[in-house]
């Protein structure tokens, strides 16, 4: 039962690593894909701000050299390009009414490009200087309109991407995006391509746990306790199978070793009448011979009829002969772990166990060696095993235990079946190895007598009380093999 659990706790622990593990994996894909996404999209924004910004650069270039018709040109800029809120210039001589713009053009003048002035991002816009000549331009810029719709990669309303253009500590929200507390965060900054606007393009991506592709993982999970689900029962299937073979193999060795027991029985059965009958004719033989007087056909047939008695007690007794084990022989033993001789048994008969709810309680569990044949150790312990398990059908109330020990005794490895059954009457004990002795209906009667056979030849024994909590207790003794 306890190995049942196991095994179910390993499948479900298997399903969840594989679930999780596969899960993991797609999601992972899918933030990787939505990242780069993102920084598809961040570089577009990137390459068309720095493109908006460098064309104010040659718009103060071109005012310079349009000087002598500057007049005309400026009020017509604005048309041109609407982000221009205003186009400003100090004449020569003059001086620019706000000492921003003043800094603004001594930068430019000093670094010999357009210089921005102090401004506030947050009001959507800036002032970009350039001084040329005795005289200098400045440009009032809307941020807003900085990129037109139809080229902006992204809807400015709905995009979860933030974009923000930042300069000294100043921030101008370009889109607004979907910011959010918990979930995954991609960043993107860099500085616009204009040297006179250093702009830093700063691009934010949150990622929501609605976002992650569920479905595929969904999929996923369900794919693998399907599959999971699909191996456990073939691989249950193949157990069974594997279960049913041993039964069947073991099945026949019992039976075939049973009609042993049964012909060594009949044979000692028949023997007993056989001599009798030997002896009665042996008598009439005799009789015959005295009055009335001997007839010679009546003792030549006598004597045949004695002859065909002997004969046949001759070829019962052959027959025992040729059942029992040669004196000494070994079979095919081999070295033994005794305990796992009686797991092995529990496994095979797992089934039966669980269809008649049995708890299997282990009292000790020694790794002892013995040196036996596998085959008569597996027998002896499957009988044992099914017999207590046919007396605990008797014990509808109650504890339903098969109860097992295997420990050392002395030089001996003794393995003790016990159950919580009725237990053996004690007129039964006696004869509870007897051939053709059976307390169960039906029963032939030759278990018992092939288990204790079989423990014999093994140079072991097989022993029988009750416990005295109760139950049937056998134990089986088997020299220990401690080489």
């Amino acid at each position: 039962m306890q190995r049942a659990w196991w095994s179910r706790l390993g499948w479900m622990a298997a399903g969840l690593g594989l679930s999780l593990g596969g899960a993991w994996l797609i999601a992972q894909r899918g933030l990787d894909a939505q990242r780069a996404a993102f920084e598809t999209d961040a570089r577009i924004v990137h390459r068309l701000l720095s493109q908006q910004v460098v064309q104010h650069d040659a718009v103060l270039a071109t005012l310079a050299l349009l000087e002598p018709e500057r007049g005309d040109a400026l009020p017509r800029l604005s048309a041109i390009y609407p982000r221009l809120l205003q186009v400003r210039e100090r004449a020569p001589g003059s001086a620019w009414g706000d000492e921003a713009l003043a800094r603004a053009e001594a930068a430019s003048r000093a670094s010999g490009r357009a210089a921005m002035a102090e401004g506030d991002l947050a009001q959507g816009r800036y002032t970009l200087v350039r001084g040329s000549g005795d005289s200098a331009y400045a440009l009032v810029i809307a941020l807003a309109g900085l990129v037109p719709d139809a080229d902006w990669p992204m809807d400015r309303a709905r995009s979860p991407v933030q974009v923000a253009l930042q300069w000294n500590g100043q921030t101008h929200t370009v889109q607004p995006g979907r910011p959010l507390a918990r979930g995954w965060r991609f960043d993107f900054d860099k500085v616009v391509a204009a040297e006179s606007q250093p702009f830093h393009a700063v691009a934010t991506r949150w990622v929501g746990w609605g976002e992650l592709p569920w479905l595929p993982m969904g999929a996923w999970v369900l794919a693998v306790t399907a599959g999971l689900a699909a191996l456990r029962h073939a691989l249950r299937l193949r157990e069974a199978r594997q279960r049913a073979e041993a039964l069947l193999r073991l099945g026949q060795l019992g039976r075939l070793n049973a009609m042993g027991e049964f012909a060594a029985g009949l044979a000692h059965e028949l023997n007993q009448p056989l001599t009798a009958v030997l002896s009665s004719t042996q008598a009439a033989q005799r009789l015959l011979a005295d009055e009335p007087p001997a007839l010679d056909t009546a003792r030549e047939a006598m004597g045949r009829a004695a002859a065909q008695a002997r004969r046949a007690a001759e070829v019962l007794g052959r027959l025992r002969r040729g059942l029992e084990p040669p004196a000494g022989a070994a079979g095919g033993r081999a070295r033994l772990d005794l305990a796992a001789c009686v797991r092995e048994a529990l496994h095979l008969l797992q089934p039966e166990i669980q269809h008649r709810g049995v708890t299997v309680r282990w009292l000790a569990s020694e790794a002892l060696a013995v040196q036996a044949d596998p085959v008569a150790i597996d027998q002896i312990v499957h009988n044992l095993i099914t017999n207590a398990l046919q007396a605990l059908d008797r014990q509808p109330q109650g504890p339903r235990e098969l109860r097992l020990a295997v420990q050392r005794e002395g030089d001996q490895a003794v393995l003790t079946v016990a159950d919580t059954g009725p237990g053996l009457p004690p007129e039964v004990l006696p004869r509870l190895f007897e051939p053709f002795f059976s307390t169960r209906e039906g029963g032939l009667g030759l278990g018992l007598t092939l288990s204790e056979s079989l423990a014999n030849a093994q140079g072991g024994r097989l022993s029988a009380d009750n416990a005295p909590s109760g139950g049937a207790r056998f134990c089986l003794h088997l020299p220990l093999d401690e080489a």
